[in-house]
């Protein structure tokens, strides 16, 4: 039920922390991966790594141009796209730590990072379902996961940006969550659209996941969770090999939370 054997899976993003567990996972359940994400060589990298039956390459999911070049090369060498993972996505990161609270602030945040985020976030989801997931609404039949958070469901606790000693280090922009908000409602909208194709469109919303953030704030998410921690990188394998499979069989429409019971409370 929950084997992708002769599934030909796109991940975008590929190449991310996230990305690349999501390539694994599906490679692992025995999907043949095409690793999507900016750098052309190191999609073909690490493609390689994950054996010679998956492919590497380089895309913009911002470039509709870009995007049916890839859908082309995907469908000479597979003839066929089964799954599609909406995974690339943009978090602001601030160079300045210093500065990065009072860039961070919704009074001061510049115009230019919120049409980026509403590029990727939202515009790279609607494109890529767009132009690679027409493939599987012709044959009648796929999975599209598109990768939201819990803060497209829920606002951001902007105390756990705090230090220590009070000081609020930055703030959650607001970019971010609205544009996670939004892929939760174009997921529910496709998953109407294409119903009746046997295309079945899902969210999965991921909790935070721990990388070498500062202490203080893997302290202060971890009590905020029911479970006490943050996310490993290999908590969504899961997850993703589900709402690939037949194991979801007769789910669409749907957000999966996997959190650690951050929004239960």
């Amino acid at each position: 039920m929950f084997s992708l054997e002769n599934k030909i899976a796109v991940v975008t993003g590929g190449c991310g922390l996230l990305g690349k567990e999501h390539c694994k996972a599906l490679a692992e359940a025995g999907a043949s991966v095409v690793v999507a994400d900016m750098d052309d060589a190191k999609c073909k990298t690490f493609a390689m790594q994950m054996g010679s039956q998956h492919m590497g390459l380089g895309v913009n999911v911002t470039n509709v141009h870009s995007l049916r070049a890839a859908k082309e090369k995907i469908l000479q060498k597979y003839g066929t796209i089964d799954i599609l993972v909406n995974n690339a996505a943009v978090n602001d990161m601030f160079e300045n730590p210093a500065a990065a609270a009072e860039q961070s602030k919704f009074e001061n945040y510049p115009i230019e990072l919120w049409d980026k985020s509403i590029q990727v976030n939202i515009t790279g989801v609607f494109l890529c379902s767009q132009v690679l997931g027409t493939v599987m609404a012709e044959k009648k039949k796929g999975s599209i996961i598109n990768i939201a958070s819990t803060y497209g469901m829920v606002a951001p606790d902007q105390s756990i940006y705090k230090n220590e000693a009070g000081h609020q280090r930055f703030f959650k922009s607001v970019s971010y969550p609205v544009t996670k908000g939004a892929v939760i409602s174009f997921t529910k909208f496709l998953a109407s659209y294409w119903g009746d194709k046997n295309v079945r469109v899902n969210t999965l919303s991921p909790g935070g996941v721990e990388n070498n953030q500062d202490s203080y704030f893997v302290k202060n998410y971890s009590k905020r969770t029911l479970l006490k921690r943050m996310a490993a990188p290999t908590d969504y394998q899961g997850a993703i090999v589900f709402l690939a499979s037949d194991a979801s069989s007769y789910m669409t429409g749907a957000n999966l939370v996997v959190d650690g019971g951050w929004t239960a409370i």
